[in-house]
């Protein structure tokens, strides 16, 4: 893979991480994700002036991802309130491939060669790593096995209804615009903090929401530069730069193991790419 497309992957993770760092750092996490899932419609919006109305076939897949996706904000919001960015972050980005290429063993009989089951045991052992991590909570941990399984249950639905819809643009631009409805539900949960809260607070949130829809399309893009399974792999580096924020950012300790579990994660997602 060259220099270029590289960049764009390692930006994507970077990206990705940091607003992840954000939600994590967020008086007010809850306002802090409903302005974030609105920094999606806002692009979502955009890009629909330029693209067809999805065909009927992929809305009950756009119906469902929307679904899964309040699941997702509301574990991810209960993982990071009482677990660390450096423990949830690997965890739920780490076990979404194992279950991932689990499902697709079970339900569709794609079987993975020796390096796969290598992977996914690599992957197991940074997890057991983190979640060993002294005065770790375990709702914590449950949160962000329930995130995980969440992350791996919407890209398997959103994986086929982009291909369903045919034009992957129009696909991603209408399941962004649905999160008006994440938006509207966190409102209407918590309006008299949403009405209280600072511009700072919106201001970030949306500026987080940015950074998520412009990390997708980065890693996007760079698919159509670079071969598939590499820019998978890459993009896992997410899970090295969450650590790094964890500790430096929020001074989560013990840092030697946190940081050697991340990377023994994000090298076992790697591998489970390439496999």
């Amino acid at each position: 893979m060259t220099l270029f497309p590289t960049t764009l992957v390692l930006a994507a993770a970077l990206l990705h991480a940091t607003w992840n760092a954000m939600i994590k750092g967020a008086g007010d996490r809850a306002v802090m994700l409903g302005m974030i899932s609105l920094g999606h419609v806002i692009p979502g919006l955009a890009l629909a002036a330029f693209v067809d109305i999805p065909p009927a076939a992929a809305w009950p897949y756009i119906v469902t991802s929307t679904v899964v996706h309040w699941g997702y904000y509301a574990f991810l919001y209960q993982a990071y309130r009482f677990g660390d960015l450096s423990f949830v972050y690997p965890i739920a980005r780490g076990a979404a491939p194992i279950l991932v290429a689990l499902g697709a063993l079970i339900w569709a009989d794609e079987h993975l060669p020796m390096l796969g089951w290598i992977a996914i045991a690599t992957v197991s052992a940074g997890i057991l790593l983190l979640a060993a991590v002294r005065h770790a909570d375990p709702r914590g941990l449950g949160a962000a096995l329930v995130t995980s399984a969440l992350i791996a249950f919407y890209s398997v639905v959103d994986g086929i209804g982009i291909r369903v819809s045919g034009d992957p643009v129009g696909y991603i631009s209408w399941l962004f615009m649905s999160e008006i409805f994440v938006t509207l539900g966190i409102a209407a949960a918590c309006w008299s903090r949403v009405r209280s809260s600072s511009a700072r607070t919106v201001a970030l949130g949306l500026a987080g929401g940015a950074l998520s829809g412009l990390a997708y399309a980065l890693v996007l893009y760079a698919k159509t530069l670079a071969p598939l399974g590499v820019v998978s792999a890459l993009r896992e580096v997410s899970v090295v730069f969450a650590a790094l924020f964890g500790v430096m950012w929020f001074r989560e300790r013990p840092v030697g193991r946190r940081i050697v579990a991340a990377g023994v994660v994000a090298f076992g997602i790697i591998l489970l790419s390439l496999a």
